[in-house]
């Protein structure tokens, strides 16, 4: 399961009106290979849901994982931050045992 915080969900929300998303568009997150420590994370909005994906459902806003993402996910606390200190959304990834310094890579 992947955690939205409420400022991530606030920033969500915006980002559909701002883009004019449909609310058959859902919120989409990956991993895929690359990065400076191996691993980054994907986020999108997608209305497309197969069968091998899982749905979650935090704070009103569905999330879809692909089955293999999962196994690196598990657990994650989506944020979102515009402070002085970057901008941007950011994982908090429990399973991740090295993360870069930007935080859009890790490494299991």
């Amino acid at each position: 399961m992947i955690i939205i915080s409420d400022q991530a969900k606030e920033r969500i929300i915006e980002l559909k009106q701002e883009e004019n998303r449909t609310d058959n568009e859902n919120i989409r997150v990956s991993v895929k290979g690359g990065g400076c420590s191996g691993l980054m994370y994907d986020l999108g909005f997608d209305e497309n849901i197969s069968d091998s994906d899982q749905v979650f459902e935090d704070k009103g806003l569905k999330i879809i994982v692909d089955k293999k993402s999962l196994l690196y996910l598990a657990g994650t606390v989506l944020e979102f931050s515009d402070g002085l200190n970057g901008k941007g959304f950011q994982f908090v990834n429990p399973n991740a045992s090295r993360t870069c310094g930007c935080g859009e890579s890790f490494s299991i």
